[in-house]
């Protein structure tokens, strides 16, 4: 897509200004916003202090050594630093991407809804919310705004990276444009909607660059865990250092354990691998709903998708293709198929809609019957209007007419004609079937029906079921009578529907699910969903649709492809099991540290804990320098883990719960003990450490 192009994980622009960034970020006022990681600072800044302290001969601690704990105390630091910056560089670029689309333009400003009056051409930055802009062929649109008058088409790749342009008319659901859009055809006049810094592009901007991305509430929790661990061990450990004294002194033998081997336990005992990926984890969530073409307005809407247990969606281009198509041509009793095939098409030639089409191609291509040519007909076409229900033709004396069943009813019998049973029998059993029946008659004769359906997209059945198999219900909701409703329902394999669908009852149905506990998700584009949008726990507006639907919503897609709920409700679950996964391999790696650096530090205090050393290493020294290097070495060995995301399987959350123990639980308890005792080795190898 030409505005959220997806680039390398480390990209080199990116990666050079994240290493500068996660040096600007050790920047205490900065730090402390990180309970975890300001422990770290705080411990970097204090061996520092004794690394000078050391090096002028004070204390029994070889200075080298010091050294090589405030080093790495302070890469530590500097990793997950990077981990950020590397998350909030990509979202820096695709703003830079966004901000190329901006341009100078001059509105022209009329005083009311008339293509013909007087303009003032004013600056795009001088138009204030509720003032009037005409937009006409190859204009730049210079602002946000619904259309109130006019029908035009509009190029939106510069905001959606679609070639494909649309139609934006006034009065309907397809109302909303958006600054920065370019008119093809015609002409519109546009009631602007934001003030300058209030638009959809300055919103993107800041919210793709993290400006406004505010913590959410799973991650306040577990940043709050995180943070009560720290503070924890960190009374733990503060407690150790006269503890080791005293028993040191009571015992007679011995030596207390040292101030800088207590700050290296006391990181290594902390959370420090979530700690430092927390925030890179959360801003690269949003990061992969921008690459599917989605706004979130902030992290705890993407955070809510991953918790959606009810999704709600649209029969029509959601669940089905969205336009009927003829599949069956059925005669009455007495009707040869050829006469009602004849018939059907001659109604259809020129009836535009898809439908009408659909019949012209199936007369074709099933039965041979060639397209005639209207002009040569000398033809009277009759068009479809919401009053008489059908459509036809009145050519040579004959008077073809198709359409519901109840018109062409009154059509017959205003001709002298009626019925036979078997049509009656024949309509109802294409609408139990789901389908829509489409009755052709000729005069005072009913010739037959048309099996008209709304076929069901490929492949979602499939879906469905994946999403089930997450302990998702899916609901169809469909203006459609309750017979057809079911019928299509049960063929896609929805969990449940809602027939003959108003907005007062996709407003109850949305409250009942929430009433019992349930987190819904929904879709919609016009005015009439507003309410509902505004009701769900995730709210999905359609770009296309009008402004109304997109401030209701808290995510905007700007495909306004329906179908993309189940992509998001992935992305929600996706992030939500990346932070799920990192946490429990952190917690494991944190308890397989204790066995290599608790034997360590109080080694000279208590002898008798080297038989806890069961990785068999080298030196205390080195255990601890090893524990130390391992617990920097691990967070950024993770930031590719952490930005692309656990790779997502529709799973129940109990399995997800065993699989996360079994790969990231085992995984982090078994990890630490082959990467500190490689990292002992290299150590001994080289001669750092006695």
């Amino acid at each position: 897509m030409a505005s959220h192009e997806t680039k390398p994980l480390f990209d080199r622009e990116i990666t050079r200004r994240a290493v500068v960034d996660a040096v600007l970020k050790l920047d205490p006022r900065r730090q402390i916003r990180n309970p975890v990681m300001f422990v770290v600072w705080v411990g970097a800044v204090f061996t520092t202090a004794l690394v000078v302290r050391a090096a002028a001969g004070h204390g029994t601690e070889r200075w080298t050594f010091v050294l090589a704990i405030a080093l790495w105390l302070w890469v530590t630091l500097l990793f997950a630093n990077f981990a950020e910056a590397l998350a909030e560089g990509r979202g820096k670029a695709q703003a830079e991407t966004l901000r190329k689309t901006r341009r100078d333009v001059v509105a022209k400003r009329i005083s009311r809804v008339d293509a013909r009056a007087e303009r003032e051409s004013v600056p795009a930055t001088a138009l204030r919310k509720g003032e009037l802009v005409l937009v006409e062929a190859g204009d730049v649109i210079p602002c946000d705004g619904d259309v109130v008058d006019g029908v035009a088409t509009v190029d939106e790749s510069a905001i959606t990276g679609e070639s494909a342009p649309v139609i934006r008319e006034s009065g309907g659901d397809r109302s909303s444009v958006t600054g920065g859009t370019r008119v093809l055809s015609d002409w519109l006049v546009v009631r602007v909607v934001a003030n300058p810094g209030e638009t959809f592009l300055d919103r993107m901007i800041a919210l793709v660059e993290g400006a406004r991305r505010g913590k959410t509430p799973n991650e306040i929790a577990l940043s709050i865990l995180l943070a009560g661990l720290t503070l924890v061990f960190l009374l733990a450990t503060a407690t150790l250092l006269p503890f080791s004294a005293y028993a040191a002194f009571a015992n007679g033998r011995g030596e207390a354990v040292s101030v800088t081997v207590l700050v290296a336990l006391l990181v290594c005992l902390i959370p420090t691998t979530i700690g430092g990926l927390l925030s890179a984890i959360g801003i690269a969530g949003m990061d992969r709903m921008i690459q599917a073409n989605v706004i979130a307005n902030s992290g705890r809407a993407v955070e809510a998708a991953g918790d959606v247990d009810v999704l709600l969606l649209d029969k029509t281009g959601t669940i089905t293709l969205g336009n009927r198509q003829a599949t069956e041509f059925i005669p009455a009793k007495g009707v040869s198929l050829e006469a009602l095939v004849d018939a059907a098409q001659l109604a259809s030639l020129a009836d535009e809609t898809p439908e009408g089409r659909s019949i012209v191609v199936l007369a074709k291509e099933r039965h041979g019957l060639r397209e005639r040519r209207i002009q040569e007909m000398h033809a009277t076409f009759v068009p479809f209007s919401a009053q008489t229900r059908m459509s036809g033709v009145n050519v040579d004396g004959r008077e073809v007419r198709k359409g519901a069943y109840d018109a062409i009813a009154d059509f017959v019998a205003w001709n002298g004609g009626s019925f036979t049973p078997d049509l009656r029998v024949h309509v109802e059993a294409i609408a139990k079937d789901g389908a829509t029946p489409l009755v052709v008659a000729e005069g005072p004769c009913a010739l037959g029906v048309i099996r008209l359906k709304d076929v069901v997209k490929g492949g979602i059945r499939e879906r469905f079921g994946e999403l089930r198999r997450m302990g998702i219900k899916t609901v169809m909701i469909t203006g459609d009578n309750p017979m057809t409703a079911a019928a299509i329902a049960a063929e896609a394999g929805v969990d449940d529907f809602l027939a003959q669908a108003t907005p007062e009852a996709k407003l109850a149905l949305i409250r009942e699910y929430q009433s019992k506990g349930h987190l819904v998700a929904m879709a919609g584009d016009g005015t009439n969903d507003a309410p509902a949008l505004a009701q769900a726990d995730v709210a999905v507006a359609m770009n296309s649709g009008t402004q109304a639907a997109k401030e209701a919503g808290n995510l905007v897609d700007l495909d306004s492809n329906p179908t993309k709920l189940i992509e998001i409700v992935e992305i929600g679950k996706q992030m939500l099991m990346t932070r799920g996964s990192l946490t429990t391999f952190s917690i494991a790696n944190d308890v397989a540290k204790y066995f290599a650096i608790l034997p360590a530090a109080f080694a000279l205090t208590y002898p008798e804990l080297g038989a806890l050393d069961v990785m068999g290493l080298a030196s205390p020294n080195s255990a601890i320098l090893s524990a130390v290097i391992f617990n920097a070495l691990i967070i950024v060995l993770l930031v590719p883990l952490a930005l692309r995301g656990v790779k997502y399987r529709p799973i129940g959350a109990a399995a997800l719960l065993r699989r996360n123990l079994c790969v990231y639980g085992l995984g982090g308890l078994c990890v630490p003990f082959v990467g500190i005792k490689a990292i002992d080795l290299a150590l001994s190898a080289v001669g750092l450490v006695p």
